[in-house]
């Protein structure tokens, strides 16, 4: 098997674990928190990443000279999980799963005024194009809208914003210290306001907070094996695979159907995260010295 089928197995076995772990917080949040129901999924996360960390290259992996970069992370990161948590109770998990595709249109339209990087016009006309796609799927004014949509876009902006910083930090700092402190801060200011949200969950519940956790840190070991196997260009594009599971996971415990607006406005953004996809490529390879 060619590593760059791996690499698209691996991404594509990592959208699965993602989407199961969103169904279980989605059937977790008619009776819990979002607050509750991120402190154990962190919670769960934490030890099994610096475990991860140990086996490749030590827990000197975790130490870093930016505690504040990482601070701003973990707090951009806190409010990506909670919006998302908290839309996936108000919303299907499809329409959930459609609008979240919009982080990296955001990343695109937001690396321009933040890192102040050059982003050539069919990139850019794309992730417009997605925008447009958003905005079908909310319906900003429609009989559909709902607040819930609302906050996706904000989760979806705050995990643009988190991928920023990624990028413009990510390479002078080891890999494992920025997954390692993305997860602790959320972990610790979910407990904060954990004893104001606090129900005790029914025994069935804790399985339900351990499932998530060990999806969440299982989708993270496969996409980071996914990106070790295949070029980002190359893998990234099977994301898209996550709205197959939600329709059919949203469709099979709660009876959700997306009506066309959802699938028109998916179709909208997917085809313009791969045409981004599709230029990132061809740069690459223009860029890649030949022999």
């Amino acid at each position: 098997m060619s590593p760059s089928l791996q690499g698209i197995l691996w991404m594509c076995a990592g959208v699965f674990c993602l989407s199961v772990g969103d169904a279980i917080s989605k059937w977790l949040g008619e009776v819990h928190s979002p607050i509750q129901i991120i402190f154990f999924r962190t919670l769960i996360s934490l030890p099994l990443i610096a475990l991860i960390a140990h086996f490749n290259g030590g827990l000197r992996k975790l130490t870093t000279r930016r505690p504040g970069v990482h601070l701003v992370r973990g707090l951009l990161a806190t409010g990506t999980m909670l919006c998302f948590v908290f839309g996936l109770v108000l919303l299907p998990l499809a329409e959930t799963t459609a609008i979240a595709f919009a982080a990296p249109l955001f990343v695109t339209l937001l690396s321009v005024p933040l890192l102040g990087e050059r982003v050539e016009r069919l990139p850019l006309v794309a992730a417009i194009i997605g925008f447009l796609g958003v905005l079908v799927v909310v319906r900003p004014g429609g009989a559909g809208f709902q607040l819930g949509a609302l906050v996706v876009v904000a989760a979806a902006m705050f995990y643009a914003l988190v991928m920023i910083t990624a990028r413009r930090y990510g390479v002078r700092e080891y890999l494992w210290a920025m997954v390692f402190y993305v997860t602790l801060v959320p972990l610790l200011v979910t407990g904060a306001m954990l004893p104001w949200v606090w129900q005790t969950p029914w025994p069935l519940h804790w399985w339900g907070f351990i499932g998530a956790g060990i999806f969440g840190i299982g989708a993270m070991a496969c996409l980071t094996l996914a990106f070790r196997h295949a070029p980002a260009a190359l893998a990234a594009p099977f994301d898209y695979t996550g709205m197959l599971w939600a329709v059919l996971l949203g469709w099979w415990f709660w009876g959700e159907m997306p009506d066309l607006w959802v699938y028109v406005g998916t179709a909208i953004i997917i085809g313009s995260g791969l045409a981004i996809a599709y230029h990132e490529r061809r740069t690459t390879i223009k860029r890649r010295p030949t022999a």
